[in-house]
């Protein structure tokens, strides 16, 4: 027997483990038949066994779920970007469910909810008595119905209620725009199926339009993550070569992802906005474009989502998601709970539209303006060539945008400062 253990260590941790689990089984066992026979009301065993694997699963980190039929389903469709509900990222948190991200243009967004909020109650029920399953199942519902969220929100006195009416969430994955003639403007709200070839397409019609480009934004504030595959490929279109991310677990195949040759921008300068909604994907793309010094990350630390999760089906139609690995940036760090730091740390102010007084503007006093003045010495000189002007015209929203976004302003300041010392 000792030459069996000295040779077969495995076996015999193997055999203890399953003693161990056997044990363990017999306690679950026990236990489910006691609350059949004596629980004060009748218990399906479909709804115990379903008790139990949420609670299993949510013990070991927030992102970590099983999900019924109706939950799987709506987590295939959330990613092709159309469902219903207020339009939130959330995560479990003690004392409630934390917002990762309002996502844009949707009912949240436009209640005023922000990323970094704790929801405490949901309607009249505190949500630090539900499961991240059950949230979401509350907080989704038909469109046109209403919903009060009662958060707490650091640096504000007291709990706020927000009420906020539920719609069709309808997620525009990329948008573009002008920041200023030859400046784009690139915004990825969310990762799915198709962002990356949209935002390809984007990149093409800017350019087209403005004959060529100085530089570009890259805006993924408040951008909750989404798919892996779109994270390394948006990653791709602005990197020639290199590792964009990598992952690391327990057991199984650690996965490696690399950039293949082209830069949709050309090497153009590059600004990319992150701050504490930017989660998971979007962090794979900051922390990639970092790494490489492809782009100059601007705003305030991003989320610290860097996990890795696999879904696995279930043959009755539900599934459990599970951690099973985590990010790693070219450069080998790990961005879970420290997320990425900005290269340049801007904080967003919050501005008012400047008011109109009436009162006519003092004139400006130049050289030229005064009496007597001397000519200058370039009489017959000849003239320096006017620079051909890039086209390309920011909206209305744009203009009214820049008036109040600090964090936008400055990177278009960056941008056109790395534009005047490349000539």
């Amino acid at each position: 027997m000792a030459a069996v253990i000295a040779w077969q260590p495995g076996n015999g941790i193997q055999q203890a483990s399953a003693a161990t689990d056997y044990e363990q089984l017999q306690k679950f066992s026990r236990v489910m038949e006691m609350v059949r026979r004596s629980y004060v009301e009748d218990v399906k065993d479909d709804k115990l066994i379903d008790g139990a694997l949420t609670g299993m699963l949510s013990s070991l980190d927030p992102h970590s779920t099983y999900m019924d039929k109706e939950m799987y389903s709506q987590m295939t469709v959330d990613t092709k970007g159309e469902f219903g509900g207020l339009g939130i990222e959330i995560s479990s948190a003690e004392g409630g469910i934390r917002i990762v991200s309002p996502i844009e243009d949707t009912p949240a967004d436009r209640a005023g909810v922000k990323a970094g909020d704790l929801i405490i109650k949901i309607n009249d029920e505190l949500a630090r008595d539900m499961s991240l399953p059950e949230a979401v199942k509350k907080m989704r519902g038909k469109p046109g119905t209403g919903i009060t969220l009662t958060i707490f929100r650091q640096g504000e006195d007291a709990p706020l209620e927000i009420k906020i009416i539920r719609d069709k969430i309808k997620i525009k994955s990329v948008k573009n725009d002008f920041l200023a003639p030859g400046y784009a403007y690139l915004r990825v709200t969310q990762f799915q199926e198709r962002t990356s070839s949209l935002l390809r397409k984007k990149i093409s019609e800017l350019k087209k339009q403005a004959g060529s480009l100085s530089g570009a934004v890259l805006d993924l504030r408040n951008n909750p993550g989404g798919l892996l595959d779109q994270a390394v490929e948006v990653s791709d279109l602005f990197l020639d070569k290199g590792n964009i991310v990598s992952t690391k677990s327990r057991i199984g195949k650690n996965l490696s992802f690399d950039a293949r040759p082209g830069d949709a921008l050309h090497g153009l300068p590059l600004v990319v906005l992150i701050n504490h909604g930017s989660a998971s994907a979007s962090e794979i793309v900051a922390g990639a474009l970092q790494d490489h010094h492809r782009a100059v990350l601007m705003g305030t630390n991003s989320f610290g989502k860097g996990s890795v999760q696999s879904v696995v089906p279930l043959p009755d139609g539900t599934a459990f998601k599970l951690t099973t690995a985590l990010y790693y940036t070219p450069s080998g760090r790990s961005i879970q709970a420290t997320g990425i730091i900005p290269d340049i740390k801007v904080e967003q102010l919050k501005l008012e539209p400047k008011k109109e007084s009436g009162k006519p503007a003092f004139p400006s006093v130049f050289e030229r303006d005064l009496k007597g003045h001397l000519q200058n010495g370039n009489k017959g000189k000849k003239k320096r060539k006017a620079v051909k002007t890039a086209g390309g015209s920011p909206s209305d929203n744009m203009k009214k945008r820049l008036l109040l976004d600090t964090q936008l302003q400055r990177a278009l300041d960056l941008l056109e400062g790395l534009h005047a010392i490349q000539g």
